[in-house]
C-alpha cells in the first residue's frame, strides 16, 4: 500500500508512454487521477496543466504503428493523486 505523503510531486506534463521524454515512472507508481473540465477521465494518456489540454485515444482507431490514435482536448486540468479505499 502507497502513502500519498511519499508520493513525488506531479509534474506540471505528463505522458503515460514510457518512451516519451515527459514519461516520470515514479509518478506512476502511485493512482493517478486526472480531472478534465470538472470530470474525471480515466482514458488520459498525457496532460498538461499549464497549457490546459490532455490527450485520450480517438475510439479503437490505431495508427500505422498499431498505437492508438491520440487526439487533444482544450480545457482545465487538474492532475491528483487518488486516495485508497
Amino acid at each position: 500500500m502507497t502513502d500519498t505523503t511519499q508520493a513525488p510531486p506531479l509534474p506540471d506534463h505528463l505522458s503515460a508512454d514510457p518512451r516519451s521524454p515527459h514519461h516520470v515512472a515514479a509518478v506512476f507508481e502511485h493512482d493517478i487521477g486526472i480531472r478534465f473540465n470538472g470530470k474525471d477521465r480515466t482514458d488520459v494518456q498525457e496532460y498538461c496543466i499549464s497549457e490546459g489540454w490532455v490527450k485520450v485515444p480517438a475510439g479503437k482507431t490505431l495508427d500505422r504503428k498499431g498505437q492508438p490514435l491520440i487526439i487533444k482536448l482544450k480545457g482545465k486540468v487538474e492532475a491528483y493523486y487518488r486516495q485508497p479505499e
